[in-house]
């Protein structure tokens, strides 16, 4: 490259992503806030070391969680002209690695994997006595994978379980034998699961000291992506890639640990300067993909979160330049919901934003029934990811033939054009279908026809045949290209995606966060993250929304989450308390100034003044409501939300009508609970005075 290239390979870069990018060999630790430039820093590091001679190409290995995000790495390496580094997922690492060394360890042909394994569950099921049902079989293989991830035997399975709180779909005792039954039916066929695969292939390393050996000389430099979703199993495995070398890079964001269901976890990535001591950190914390009502909205959600260790606080910062302000908005039931989205998903598209820059995220996936039904009505295309995958559909395999056999006739002319005409036998006709099935595969082969446009913008020259490795690269990567529509998806599957626009639907108590969380410090906090993770996914347009009742016409028993509490404006009409026929605090007991929304009149002051919080009453309050919500089997809020607590470790009421006072904290709660209350509000403060100075 000489100079010059190296040049321009640091352009553009930020100086904290500079400082990644040129952080010597050796462990380094990237946190990286959501749309802080992670994969171009990440990309950007790799071609700088082979740049300057500190590795060879082939001597790196990247690694990730999605084969998309594989994909997106490859891509943007080819563009930066080192294609030969590997990026693969874990599993597909491993499965090429457990490939190459079969013959030399085991012998024979290698065993077949599964990439389905619920008809082995089921039969294991059936062997044992449980239940067979598809969703029961569903959450049995959830629950076998979880365990294999965790590094847990069948034989350890069950105190395991009980250790981590898990809800097993049936008695823990059977759902070990279930495992058993599972783990002899496969090893009697032959076959491998997708956690054998890390399994084998870290226990390859580890007992063959050669192959180890071969391995180790082939990879010298590694880089994981995602690192805060690391589970003991993808560990083990990274433990035996690296052997006693510490030439490691990883990138996470512990603010986006949302799998910890899986046996994820961000301790590797908290710990790693512990491991390392040497290591070095970057923090990336500039916002390119938001803007700053945006970012200001993402950061207040985390903020509330608790149990936070300071060097993982990324506070991010937007780049941007100002947007509209995000929009809350309260709804009598699911269909009306459903029908506003949809009315503003129209105004957005006539002034201007793509179908398929505009995305609907929810909880469950059964939220997503209304809303497909709205978006029908009014004819406008969606897609609901986690369906049928892009390069699976019959109309784009056929497209693959068609092109495929095109190519080797080497047709002239622009590369779009010749696509096109080549896809209009298939059906993309000048103007698409009204809307259903036709519609879908209409938009299925205009995506193909976008692809070879960008393509051709990319590469000078381009033509049918580089089109076609195009395709089948990233049909293997399942990399698929943007489809117009709008984007239906739970928050999991939205995980490194964004759009110019996003709607949070749905964000009632019991559904964010979801109901069995309730009790569970930990699993709140997670489905905190998730809203995170919801937020930081717009760009530019964010609406939030919660119904009162599921169905028209219905009670309206519903509560908007806890989780926004202090995002909505004061004076938004969601944001006001109700007369529940006594007496509101409305003025600030701080300055006096008049109370609104819930938040302040709850606490009884405003946002900006001063609070004299005692936490350790406040750990001691929600320790009390936790126990208290366990022996009466209610979510814990049931008991006292966050905001009373917090009122009540602030104001330290010492009678009953203190402690009346308190928004939240009416008739009945006082009768069940005030004395237990006061009593620890009592021994707190009496415990307090004795220890202080004389």
């Amino acid at each position: 490259m000489g100079s010059t290239g190296e040049r321009e390979l640091l352009a553009g870069l930020d100086p904290e992503q500079l400082a990644a990018v040129r952080a010597p060999r050796g462990p380094v630790c990237v946190l990286a806030g959501a749309g802080t430039g992670k994969t171009r820093t990440i990309v950007h590091r790799i071609a700088h070391l082979i740049h300057v001679g500190q590795v060879s190409p082939g001597q790196v290995l990247a690694v990730t969680f999605t084969a998309r995000a594989a994909g997106e790495l490859r891509t943007r390496l080819r563009a930066l002209a080192v294609p030969a580094v590997q990026a693969r997922t874990f599993h597909a690492a491993a499965l090429r690695q457990l490939r190459y060394f079969w013959p030399r360890v085991v012998g024979g042909e290698p065993w077949r994997l599964i990439e389905a394994k619920l008809r082995l569950v089921g039969q294991a099921a059936h062997r044992v006595g449980a239940g067979t049902e598809v969703d029961v079989l569903r959450d049995l293989a959830t629950e076998i994978e979880w365990a294999k991830a965790s590094l847990i035997v069948p034989d350890d399975y069950v105190a395991a379980a009980q250790r981590a709180n898990r809800e097993p779909p049936a008695p823990a005792e059977q759902v070990a034998r279930v495992y058993t039954a599972y783990e002899s039916l496969k090893t009697k066929a032959r076959t491998l699961d997708f956690d054998d695969l890390l399994l084998h292939t870290a226990a390859v390393l580890e007992e063959h000291s050669a192959v180890a050996e071969e391995f180790r000389d082939r990879y010298r430099c590694f880089v994981v992506d995602e690192f805060q979703d690391l589970t003991p199993l993808q560990q083990r495995v990274l433990d035996a890639w690296l052997g006693r070398r510490d030439d490691l890079t990883v990138v996470g964001d512990p603010n986006q640990t949302i799998y910890s269901f899986a046996g994820a976890s961000a301790r590797p990535l908290l710990d790693f300067t512990r491991r390392f001591p040497d290591a070095t950190i970057v923090r990336l914390e500039r916002d390119y993909r938001s803007t700053p009502e945006v970012v200001a909205t993402a950061n207040r959600v985390i903020a509330a979160a608790r149990d936070r260790p300071a060097g993982s606080r990324l506070r991010l910062v937007g780049q941007r330049p100002s947007g509209p302000v995000p929009r809350f908005a309260e709804h009598e039931d699911e269909p009306a919901e459903a029908v506003a989205v949809a009315e503003q998903i129209t105004e957005l598209v006539a002034s201007g934003t793509p179908l398929s820059e505009i995305a609907v995220l929810y909880r469950v996936n059964a939220q997503s029934e209304v809303y497909e039904q709205a978006l029908a009505t009014r004819n406008i295309p969606y897609l609901v990811r986690g369906g049928e995958r892009f390069f699976a559909r019959q109309e784009v395999r056929t497209a693959l033939v068609a092109l495929r056999r095109a190519a080797a006739e080497a047709p002239t002319g622009e590369l779009p054009k010749v696509v096109r005409e080549l896809l209009a036998p298939i059906g993309l006709t000048p103007d698409p279908p009204v809307g259903g099935a036709a519609r879908e595969r209409w938009e299925s082969l205009l995506a193909l026809v976008e692809l070879a446009e960008e393509l051709a913008g990319a590469v000078a020259d381009a033509d049918l045949a580089q089109f076609v490795v195009e395709l089948e690269l990233r049909a293997e990567a399942q990399h698929p290209p943007t489809v117009e529509g709008v984007t239906l998806a739970s928050l999991h599957s939205a995980k490194g995606l964004e759009w110019d626009a996003v709607f949070l639907v749905g964000l009632v108590d019991g559904t964010l966060p979801i109901q069995h969380a309730d009790g569970d410090d930990a699993a709140i906090e997670e489905e905190r993250r998730l809203l995170y993770v919801g937020v930081t996914r717009a760009r530019e347009h964010l609406s939030l929304s919660w119904a009162l009742a599921r169905t028209e016409g219905a009670r309206r028993r519903r509560r908007r989450s806890r989780f926004l509490y202090g995002l909505l404006p004061d004076d938004h009409p969601a944001a006001r308390v109700p007369d529940r026929g006594r007496a509101q605090r409305s003025a600030c007991r701080v300055c006096g100034a008049p109370l609104t929304g819930t938040g302040p009149i709850k606490l009884g002051r405003c946002a900006d003044c001063p609070a004299d919080l005692d936490e350790e009453l406040l750990d001691r309050l929600r320790d009390w409501r936790g126990e208290r919500a366990r022996a009466l089997k209610v979510p814990a809020y049931v008991v006292f939300t966050d905001a009373t607590l917090t009122a009540i470790a602030e104001q330290r009421p010492a009678d009953a009508a203190g402690l009346v006072s308190i928004s939240g904290i009416g008739a009945a709660k006082l009768d069940r609970f005030g004395a237990e209350v006061l009593a620890l509000v009592a021994r707190q403060t009496t415990g307090s005075e004795q220890s202080g100075s004389p």
